[in-house]
């Protein structure tokens, strides 16, 4: 039994889409980032938790006929050395848009499969290009909503694809969860657990 601690709608598609059976169920954590904690530090501690935090909750009901697997993941923006996470509000979003405007960021998920044996976790990196974005395109995009509610204040798989002239590495990480890197770590739990 394979459950994602995750409530963002982009992983379920994407897990979906990879044809992973699973349910969902959030983790509700204190994703203050710790002093000096590196972006990868970060990310990787975030999605660790949310998985024990679950694990947790459903450890009785783990059995040897139908191991218990929990998924979790964290994506951070990080740019110019800031950790840009989901907007606080309009101005927020405004803010972190500038600052992505015509630079070079990271996209940076951490990802941990928990199960009775351990905690497996890994980190994927993606740079991702942005053109020059005018203020009144940043305007109009953050009038629409759509950056409110994702890391780094905007969505690639959205209106920003308009922005982005290249990535290197891997496009799902930048929606929120890389597939093949998830299907390997969870196989790697799986093996962990026939062990």
């Amino acid at each position: 039994m394979l459950i994602l601690a995750s409530a963002s709608p982009r992983r379920r598609e994407l897990l979906t889409q990879a044809g992973v059976s699973f349910t969902v169920e959030a983790a509700d954590l204190n994703e203050d980032r710790l002093p000096e904690e590196a972006a990868a530090a970060y990310v990787q501690r975030l999605a660790v938790e949310k998985a024990q935090a679950v694990w947790a909750r459903h450890a009785a009901d783990d059995s040897d006929a139908d191991p218990l697997i929990v998924l979790g993941a964290d994506t951070a923006v990080v740019s110019e050395g800031n950790i840009l996470g989901k907007p606080a509000n309009a101005a927020d979003a405004r803010r972190m848009l500038q600052l992505l405007s015509g630079r070079t960021h990271a996209v940076l998920t951490g990802l941990a499969a928990v199960t009775r044996k351990g905690v497996k976790s890994e980190v994927e990196i993606t740079q991702v290009t942005f053109n020059v974005i005018h203020d009144e395109e940043i305007d109009e995009y953050v009038a629409s909503g759509e950056p409110l509610d994702k890391a780094g204040a905007y969505a690639i798989q959205g209106y920003a694809a308009r922005w982005i002239p290249r990535i290197e590495g891997c496009y799902f990480n930048v929606v929120g969860l890389p597939i093949a890197c998830t299907i390997a770590l969870l196989a790697e739990a799986e093996a962990g657990l026939a062990s």
